[in-house]
């Protein structure tokens, strides 16, 4: 996917913040007796995380404006807050209930048996038997990954380089071994630092691990791990080096340090699935996986903003190998070691 072809990636980043209006508005507003209501629980990283919750929510509003639903959130404090969520939206009548994020998985698949006549919608999970009134959503982030590893190999000077994620679980480990392997397909001497913060919202915690991985000779961070993320990139800022956004273009927040961004189109998805809900199309019992091919993952028209046209041009010709089927990038330690042994 060239830059130019993903500049569209960079727009749901930009939306105005007037899209980030609270559930509270959205319960007072009277819902049409023929209009759908879609309802998301976020994760506990929340609404604002700068991530997927808020790329998600996103989606959501535009399918609001664009096709004439109404749209409202319920932010999960705790893991506990899951399926008091579940309970409350359904016990409302929504016509659908997005889950965002792997860890409403268990809380989803409880609920659609709890509620077999309610339609529900999960972002970056799946089961091995996709429950009949569910629909999954996944995206190929280890593509995005790799394409930042691609950056991240090539700019750093120390051939030392970080990974911080927030939870280790599965979809975390996508844009691990992806980034890795990527700066190790154009840096095969780069030495990758990770830890993993055990937290999606602990700014602080992330910053500190950002610290010591800079503190240990590393030049470029990467981190996935909603507002983990915000700290690690605050402490880029403060040392003057380099740090990987994910999910959202997240340049905005240090426009001399933010090289790239491992882009994750929730919205994409998201409004996809609600579409198909709107034309009767729904259907349960399956995954949908976004991908390069599907301008839903990739890196942002930004990136050239401090990265070289050389480096990039190299980029977007591994970004048409994906596209073409000609490269994969591994999801997982086995995948990896396979590929870089």
């Amino acid at each position: 996917m060239k830059l130019k072809k993903i500049a569209a990636l960079a727009l749901a980043s930009v939306l105005s913040a007037s899209l980030l209006t609270g559930c509270a508005n959205d319960k007072k507003s009277e819902v049409k007796d023929d209009q759908l209501t879609i309802g998301m629980i976020t994760d506990v990283a929340g609404v604002n995380d700068q991530s997927f919750n808020q790329s998600a929510w996103e989606g959501l509003k535009k399918a609001e404006k664009e096709l004439g639903v109404k749209v409202k959130y319920l932010e999960s404090k705790q893991d506990s807050d899951y399926a008091a969520n579940i309970e409350t939206l359904s016990d409302e009548g929504v016509d659908l209930i997005l889950g965002v994020g792997m860890k409403l998985a268990p809380a989803i698949e409880e609920g659609s048996k709890l509620y077999p006549e309610q339609k529900f919608a999960l972002v970056d999970e799946t089961y091995p038997k996709v429950p009949e009134n569910v629909k999954a959503i996944q995206f190929n982030s280890q593509e995005s990954a790799y394409l930042s590893g691609l950056v991240a190999g090539k700019m750093t000077k120390t051939n030392n380089i970080g990974f911080i994620g927030g939870m280790q679980l599965p979809v975390i480990e996508a844009y691990q071994y992806g980034y890795m392997a990527g700066a190790k397909a154009v840096n095969p001497n780069v030495e990758v630092q990770v830890q993993y913060a055990n937290s999606f919202t602990d700014q602080a915690k992330g910053k500190a691990i950002a610290n010591q991985m800079y503190s240990k000779g590393a030049d470029v961070i990467f981190t996935a791990g909603g507002d983990v993320g915000t700290g690690a990139i605050e402490a880029a800022k403060e040392q003057g080096k380099f740090a990987i956004g994910v999910d959202r273009d997240q340049s905005s927040l240090a426009l001399d340090n933010v090289l790239t961004s491992a882009i994750k189109r929730v919205d994409v998805g998201v409004f996809d699935t609600v579409k198909e809900l709107v034309d009767g199309k729904f259907q349960g019992g399956t995954t949908a996986i976004y991908g390069l091919k599907e301008g839903a993952v990739g890196i942002p028209d930004t990136t050239k903003n401090l990265v070289s046209k050389d480096i990039i041009d190299y980029v977007n010709t591994q970004a048409d190998k994906f596209e073409k089927g000609e490269l994969k990038a591994p999801k997982n330690e086995k995948e990896y070691k396979e590929m870089v042994k």
